[in-house]
């Protein structure tokens, strides 16, 4: 609501620049959603690699409280 009120403003204000937010969004949005993508992967593949790396310890941890 808070940024309907602000592009209100601009509008009242400026009015060719807030008409060129509202074009310029979208195609903003467009462009940068494969990056948001790649973090999305990127984030699931150091979590992977990080599960990997810390298995043996749990591991062990687990095979450790078993014994006691």
């Amino acid at each position: 609501m808070i940024k309907f009120l602000l592009w209100c403003i601009l509008l009242v204000l400026c009015w060719p620049l807030a008409l060129l937010a509202l074009i310029a969004y979208p195609i903003v949005w467009v462009i940068l959603l494969p990056f948001r993508l790649l973090g999305v992967v990127v984030s699931g593949v150091l979590d992977l690699v990080w599960t990997i790396v810390t298995l043996p310890v749990v591991l062990i941890r687990k095979l450790a409280s078993d014994r006691s």
